[in-house]
């Protein structure tokens, strides 16, 4: 199996501060990596420097074999990767439909960018029914799917998606779930992706691996990292 995305010994931090400290990661084609571990582990500033939001300090992250160092943020979603951040990130001001279309403004094909948007709102039927509507007005739960539909619109190879369950009540929490196991197995798409719902996360991913103090501490399969009392209790909390 093809790894879409390495990361080789990556560290990074914010100014003098350092957060990431020699991280290694795969992941392959078409699998769902969940990334565990308390708050302060380091999980968002890995999709950040993954992204170029942070500049890496040391180490290198390929993405399909190239490397992500020297390329711009604004060019990495023409490259087929998709970062959906905590907090959601919907333009408040625009409509749904307004939201979604952002996410394939770039695109050449506009026939194919239309059909994604048509595509999103078959699998979001609540925005379907709310798409004339402004993203103020949205809840909690519309506005993580319009996120996710946004970053959907794009056709990525590779989606990160940072704290997606953060603040839902627990059904909106297994729909996002169970949409990403979809996903994958239909379309193929790669998710890293970043949550605290642990049992949420494993329930859907290949793999898991556990960042402790910056660094991954754990990599395993799904399965396994469920199964392992001792290390859930010392760095997963349950």
């Amino acid at each position: 199996m093809t790894d879409v995305l390495v990361v080789d010994k990556l560290n990074a931090g914010y100014g003098a501060v350092p957060v990431l400290r020699d991280v290694d990661l795969t992941v392959p084609a078409g699998t769902i990596t969940a990334v565990l571990g308390a708050n302060g582990a380091g999980k968002t500033t890995l999709l950040r420097t993954i992204t170029g939001l942070v500049r890496p300090t040391g180490g290198r992250i390929l993405f399909s074999g190239a490397d992500l160092r020297a390329v711009k943020v604004e060019q990495l979603v023409r490259r087929g990767i998709a970062h959906v951040p905590e907090g959601r990130g919907v333009v408040a001001e625009l409509t749904v439909d307004e939201n979604l279309r952002l996410g394939g403004l770039w695109r050449k094909d506009k026939a194919d960018a239309k059909k994604a948007t048509a595509e999103v709102y078959e699998l979001f039927e609540p925005l379907a029914r709310r798409r004339a509507h402004l993203g103020h007005q949205l809840s909690g739960g519309e506005r993580q799917m319009l996120a996710l539909g946004r970053a959907l619109v794009a056709r990525p190879t590779l989606l990160l998606l940072d704290e997606p369950s953060l603040g839902l009540a627990p059904k909106v929490t297994a729909q996002i779930m169970a949409l990403l196991k979809q996903l994958r197995d239909t379309t193929g798409l790669t998710v890293l992706l970043v949550e605290q719902n642990v049992r949420g996360a494993l329930s859907i991913a290949d793999r898991g691996v556990v960042m402790s103090l910056g660094r991954i501490v754990m990599s395993a399969d799904a399965d396994q990292l469920l199964a392992d009392d001792g290390l859930r209790h010392a760095y997963l909390g349950f």
